[in-house]
Formats: C-alpha cells, structure tokens, sequence
C-alpha cells in the first residue's frame, strides 16, 4: 500500500492489470447463449468472446483513469479557483486514436470474414418465406409445392434460404438457437442464410417491439432428419389438397391458422389461448345478440368484424391492435370460408 501511495501510477496500472485478467476470465466463463444449433453458432460465439476479450481492457482503462484522476487531482474543500490550463499532449493524442483505430478495424475486418462465410450460398438451397405480421409467423416453401404452414420445419444440415418480409409494421426474425435475426420491413424483403445442425424444437420470436401482443409473438422452428422432413412435407401437401376440394368451413379452419390469428384470439376448435383479442368461442350467441339489436345476420356481423375489426369494439379492448387489411390479404371467398367455419364451431351450426 505504501508504494502504492508514492507511485499511484504504477498502483493503477497493477490494479488495472489485475482487474482486467479477472474481467476477462468472468466474461468468458459466463454461458451467455442458448445451446448451438446452426453451423454459424460456433463462429458467432466466438466473435462474441473476441469482442469481450477486447471490450474488457478498454472498459478497466477507462474507469481506472476516471477514479485515478478523480482521487488525485480532486479540489479541496471550498477550493472554487480554476484548474490549471492544459494545451495538450501530442503523443497521449496520437496513442488514443491510433490504438482504438487499429483496434475496431481489426474487429470490422474479422467480424466482415465471418459475416461473409456466413452469408455464402450454398447448394441444395432450401427456400422458405417468412411473413411477420401482429402478431404471428406465416411461412411458405415456395419450390415445395407452395406449403404454407404456421409451424417452421426444417431439416437437419441443409441449408436454408430465409426470405424475410412484413405485412404491417417492422418486426424482427429471431430464433435464438441459430443465433442470426433479421428485420422484417414493410416493402422490403431481407434475406438470411441458416444451416440447422441440430434436431430439436427452437422459439422463433419477434425482436423488435411491434405493438400490444409483441411477448406473443412465439412460434416453434422444428429441426428435423431429412426423412421426416420430406415426409411433413407431403402431410402438407395433401392436407392442403383435402381442404381446397373439400368443405368451406375446413378451408375456413386453414385461414383461421395459417394468418395468424390464432396468435390474437382464443378458440378451443384451433387449440388457441391468446387472449390480446375478444376470445371466439361464444362468437355465436354475441353475433346473436347484435344481429337482435341491429337486423343482421351473424354472418354479416362476423364478416364486418373481419374486415373493419375496429368499427365495433368489444368491452376492455383498444382499437389499433387487429390489423385492419384482411379485405385486401384475404380472398372474398377465404373471407367466406373463415365465417362459416367461426360460426359453425361457436355454434351457428346448431
């Protein structure tokens, strides 16, 4: 302690020193993300771990010449004069902008190699389109027979091909495991490439606070082997074809699911239990209701609501929050469809 009081300015170096290595060793043993389940992960946590590596130093310097010039060089009590004037010094100027220089472009050209390895295409290529909206995940496999689906299902070390777009406000692709996101941008289609590398069921999550049923906004990506991919994959495909020859209300059903909103509205018939929208399994009796009040069919009630969701509010809910396009998402005859089936599975069948 005594040297420390006659040359302070090596104490501060030393308690520095000691207190970097030690930053350095918690940073590093902290297990900052979820498990790997990309081939980018490996690379991603890496980069982390470099950029910790040299943050660590920086943040000590920085802290150490605050406290360091604030114990010494501090004013005495009722000390009001002036400090004396300092006009500078050329070598402190050189070192602290060449050093932070060298520093962050050696970081930006690392950081641009794994960026770039990253982001390079890869054959057999699996294309999916990824569609934000409040608050739910739709996705497409457009080259395998146009599969829609509310669930991401992938398959095991192929690579994937992300194109990423919104329908109303900016969201953000996020599955934690693969550890790459993008923004989903009105107008705008973002792309990112991902090779899952491990089986298991992730969260996909909106990263960007988009409105009232932001923490909602969760869907599942399920990487599975090449074999039960393909065989989802047709599961789809005749599911698909089933509905499109089959009754309106099963239609009905796919539009319930497949546009999100199930993500809003609690129905027992989809197994939803979202309660950010008026809950629809007594759709029936209030469509009833209104329709005793203003001489309308529950149909025309229902399809009203569709169409200009805020125009007749339900008690305890705000306008802004169903967004108000599906005239123009939507197909007259999948507007259709979605009515009946409400209807029919709320008890308008009855």
């Amino acid at each position: 302690m005594r040297a420390f009081r006659k040359r302070p300015m090596l104490g501060m170096v030393l308690v520095s020193l000691v207190a970097t290595i030690v930053g350095i060793a918690i940073s590093l043993a902290i297990d900052w993300f979820p498990t790997q389940a990309s081939t980018a992960a490996d690379d991603i946590d890496f980069l982390y771990d470099v950029l910790l590596v040299a943050s660590v130093p920086i943040f000590v310097l920085v802290k150490a010449v605050v406290i360091y010039s604030v114990v010494l060089f501090r004013a005495e009590p009722g000390d009001l004069s002036d400090g004396a004037p300092i006009h500078g010094n050329t070598r402190l100027e050189v070192f602290w902008v060449t050093i932070p220089f060298i520093l962050v472009s050696v970081i930006s050209v690392y950081s641009w190699v794994v960026l770039n390895d990253i982001e390079a295409e890869q054959p057999n290529e699996l294309v999916v389109n990824v569609t934000g909206q409040q608050f739910a995940w739709r996705f497409e496999y457009p080259e395998e027979g146009k599969v829609k689906s509310n669930q991401l299902v992938l398959a095991k070390d192929r690579p994937v091909y992300f194109r990423v777009r919104s329908d109303d406000v900016i969201h953000d692709f996020f599955v934690p495991e693969f550890r790459l996101k993008t923004d989903a941008v009105p107008g705008l289609t973002t792309k990112i490439r991902v090779t899952p590398n491990r089986l298991g069921t992730y969260p996909v999550v909106c990263a960007e606070l988009c409105g009232l049923g932001h923490s909602t906004m969760r869907q599942d990506a399920r990487v599975v082997s090449t074999q039960e991919f393909d065989e989802w994959l047709g599961k789809q495909r005749e599911e698909e074809s089933a509905s499109a020859g089959g009754d309106q209300a099963s239609a009905g059903k796919r539009v319930f699911t497949g546009e999100g909103c199930a993500a809003c509205h609690s129905l027992a018939d989809a197994g939803s239990a979202s309660a950010i929208g008026p809950e629809l399994d007594g759709l029936t009796a209030t469509a009833r209701r209104m329709g005793d009040r203003t001489g309308r069919s529950p149909e025309e009630i229902v399809r009203a609501a569709i169409k200009d969701p805020d125009a007749e509010l339900t008690r305890e809910f705000r306008s802004g929050v169903m967004p108000t396009d599906f005239d123009k998402r939507l197909s007259p005859g999948e507007i259709d469809s979605l009515v009946k089936y409400l209807l029919d599975v709320t008890g308008g069948g009855k």
